[in-house]
Parts: structure tokens; C-alpha cells; sequence
């Protein structure tokens, strides 16, 4: 069931800043904001066009809160599907947290994460692979996971499998009609078309499910483990390629007893470097947890720098 409450929520992330939005949705989100804004040309919120912008000021009994800009979303065309008004104020927290309180008070009901999101899926705005490509565009942080994200968000993966279910149930249907008039002895349906219309189907969803695993590595990042034995330059390496003293460096065999982990990016491509423990025969039992914890990591990761005590500097063994 379509909830039809207005919900209300910071549609900015939370904490000081120039500018905020609040946002509202539902079937009374421009009827509250009518309520508390006063427009500075004297118009009815109620009464303006859709995709419209309004300068004014958030009122409560005589107390102005702040000048505002308020943009109207009628319904359908708005993210959500519904009507949508966007409150765009300055970024005090006080300024927020009162605008959000006092349109509460008018009979608005807070949103849940997401919610937004979920109503524009269950309204037809978005189906589930764009409404969850929503979230990883947010957090995307390097170019190859945000082109990813934009895609499934544009409905690249959508169109695809809807091309495809459609000649599908265009073949079931002629086989049907075949069956109804089986007797005639009269073929509806082309086999060979059939047979490659299956093929086709088959790769496209071979290449999707390897692509979920891809697409997921780029997203966290491609964690890399360096290992090896003690003292051979792990640290060192790690500290080289982030261009800070991010672990500790010692001739001492065994300083790293856990692991240190942290990402780069490079040519639009996150990687996760992950400095681990040396491996080597140890009684000290702190040590051979991180000796253990070496080798999980080593397991979890797409690749493998093993540098060695006879490796050549500037050389380095990449196991996959």
C-alpha cells in the first residue's frame, strides 16, 4: 500500500552550511508549506505552476525563522511522484531544526531514510535497480563507481532485461497460438529465432552477474594486501604510495602486528592498500593474530603484492 502521509526531512546533509533543503512530499506538502511561508509578492503557494520558484520568508505567529527560496513539484512530475515542495534556507542547525519542527507541528510526519527514494519506486518514478543505484551515487567517490552508479541510474540494466522479457512473451504467446491450433499441424513461432533469443538471454545474464562482483570491487575499492616476511619494505611501500607516514617504520622485525588499511585513488579507480603483519614462525602470540589476520586478508583480496628480501627495488610480484 502507497503511504499518503507528507513526510518532511533535511534533503542536505546534516550540520552547518550555507544553504540547506528541506524537503516535503505528499498530498499536503504544498498546502503546509503554505502555512508557514509568506511570499515576499504576497502569492498562495497553492496557486503557482509546477517547477516554480518563490522568494519569501518562514513565519510562525508574528516569528520570522528565516528568508527562504521555495521551489513547488506538482504531482506527477516530481522525484517522488507526488507533490513536492523543497525548502532551500540558510544552514544554521537553529534555522533547520525550527522550520523542521514547526512543519511537524502543522501535521507533516519525518521521514525514514530513504523514504523519498522508496515512495518515487512505489509511485513508478524509479524502478528497483535505479532506486538502488540512488544510494550508491551518493556515496560514490571516484570516477569509475560514479559512471557505474549514472548508468544503472539512467536504466541501463532496466531497458535491457524489459527488451528482453518483452520478446520473450512475444514467443510465448505464438508458441501458445501454436498449441491452441495444434491439430492444423501450423508452426507460429521461428525455432532458430527462438534458440537464439535464448542464447542471447543467457549471456546477457552471465555478464550481468559477473558484472555485480566488478561493479562491487570498484564501489569499495579494490583492496590490494601487501605481504610478505618481516622487514622487507611493507610499510615502507605503503607510506611511499600514500605520500604520508601512515604506518610505522622501525628495523625492529614485527612492528606491524595488525593491519592498516587505506585508499587511493588512481586514474578514477579507487584501491584499498592493505599493509598486513610479516609472515614468519613466531612464539610471541599477539604477533601470530596479526600473522592470522594476514592470511584472511590475503583471501579477501583481488590482488597480492608479495614482496620478498631478494626483490629488486622498484620491483614488485603481483599475485591475482
Amino acid at each position: 500500500m502507497i503511504p499518503t502521509e507528507t513526510i518532511v526531512a533535511l534533503a542536505t546533509p546534516s550540520g552547518a552550511g550555507a544553504i540547506a533543503i528541506i524537503r516535503l512530499s505528499g498530498k499536503d506538502a504544498i498546502a503546509l508549506a503554505d502555512k508557514v511561508f509568506v511570499s515576499v509578492s504576497g502569492k498562495e503557494l497553492t496557486n503557482q505552476k509546477t517547477h516554480t520558484i518563490h522568494l519569501g520568508h518562514i513565519v510562525d505567529n508574528g516569528k520570522t525563522y528565516d528568508q527562504v527560496l521555495v521551489s513547488v513539484f506538482k504531482n506527477p512530475h516530481s522525484y517522488t511522484g507526488e507533490d513536492v515542495v523543497e525548502i532551500s534556507c540558510h544552514g544554521s542547525t537553529f534555522i533547520q531544526q525550527q522550520i523542521i519542527q514547526l512543519l511537524l507541528r502543522m501535521g507533516a510526519k519525518m521521514a525514514q531514510p530513504g523514504e523519498f527514494t522508496l515512495r518515487a519506486f512505489l509511485n513508478g518514478k524509479l524502478d528497483l535497480s535505479q532506486a538502488e543505484a540512488v544510494a550508491d551515487l551518493i556515496a560514490s567517490d571516484n570516477e569509475a563507481s560514479h559512471q557505474i552508479a549514472m548508468q544503472q541510474m539512467r536504466g541501463g540494466f532496466s531497458n535491457e532485461i524489459a527488451q528482453l522479457r518483452q520478446e520473450l512473451l512475444n514467443f510465448a504467446s505464438l508458441i501458445e497460438l501454436e498449441l491452441d491450433f495444434a491439430e492444423e499441424d501450423v508452426e507460429f513461432a521461428d525455432r532458430t529465432q527462438f534458440n537464439e533469443l535464448l542464447t542471447r538471454i543467457e549471456f546477457v545474464l552471465k555478464r550481468l552477474i559477473d558484472s555485480f562482483a566488478v561493479g562491487n570491487v570498484i564501489k569499495n575499492g579494490i583492496p590490494i594486501a601487501i605481504v610478505g616476511e618481516p622487514n622487507v619494505g611493507k610499510s615502507t611501500l605503503l607510506n611511499a604510495l600514500l605520500n604520508e607516514e601512515r604506518a610505522i617504520v622501525s628495523d625492529i622485525a614485527g612492528t606491524t602486528r595488525d593491519t592498516i588499511e587505506d585508499e587511493l585513488v588512481i586514474e578514477g579507480i579507487g584501491f584499498r592498500f592493505i599493509d598486513t603483519a610479516g609472515i614468519r614462525e613466531t612464539t610471541d602470540h599477539v604477533e601470530s593474530i596479526g600473522i592470522k589476520k594476514t592470511f584472511e586478508k590475503i583471501e579477501q583480496a583481488q590482488v597480492v603484492l608479495y614482496i620478498s628480501p631478494l626483490t629488486p627495488k622498484g620491483e614488485l610480484n603481483s599475485m591475482p
